[in-house]
């Protein structure tokens, strides 16, 4: 209605809202007006005759009381219902002082932390940081460069777990069994199986 006529806007609020507070919410099982007053709204075809007259308050209390229970009800479903939603792709990271992380800023955040020359095709994740206190249950404090301009806590969701720096990622010793192994001849094919890759099927076997 805003769209079509937009100067109309101010005397149609009122229809908006009546609109609004008489449709069925799916997280209480009722209209927002029955939720507050026990009853649904007279409507606009309905003259002041034609309504009932208010019931006794001692049956008034007990009916409003079942409603309440009602709509609590309602809500911790829906609740549950958001929060299996929500966590579903969470995942649970626990960090303590002393470990090194990986931290996660927004584009418009990066430049303070780290330079680039091109936001778009930047990293996501920049560090790492060494961890200096656990804030809460779900905040960290980390060690940021000097030049940084952001709050040096973090959600955890924003972390991910590093390895400190300058630490070898193998040894020449492990290069050196892996290398024999690869080099190691077969001695019996245990079992075999087709896989598809892409549009081509490839034999596996464990040897």
């Amino acid at each position: 209605m805003v769209h079509s006529c937009p100067g109309k806007w101010a005397q149609w609020i009122s229809l908006a809202e009546f609109w609004y507070n008489s449709t069925f919410h799916s997280a209480h099982g009722l209209t927002p007006f029955q939720a507050l007053y026990g009853h649904q709204p007279r409507h606009f075809d309905i003259t002041i005759n034609d309504v009932s007259s208010a019931s006794d308050l001692k049956q008034w209390l007990p009916d409003r009381h079942t409603m309440l229970e009602h709509i609590q009800g309602n809500l911790s479903r829906a609740q549950h219902r958001m929060k299996s939603q929500a966590d579903k792709n969470r995942m649970e990271r626990v960090f303590e002082v002393g470990d090194w992380v990986y931290v996660k800023l927004q584009p418009h955040i990066q430049q303070s932390v780290q330079r680039r020359s091109n936001n778009k095709l930047s990293y996501k994740y920049f560090g790492p940081y060494l961890v200096l206190q656990r804030m809460g249950a779900v905040a960290y404090k980390l060690q940021l460069p000097a030049s940084s301009q952001i709050h040096p806590v973090i959600h955890v969701s924003q972390l991910k777990k590093a390895l400190p720096p300058n630490t070898p990622i193998a040894t020449n010793d492990e290069l050196h069994v892996l290398h024999s192994f690869q080099a190691l001849p077969f001695e019996q094919v245990l079992d075999s199986r087709l896989q598809l890759v892409g549009n081509h099927v490839i034999k596996m076997d464990l040897v």
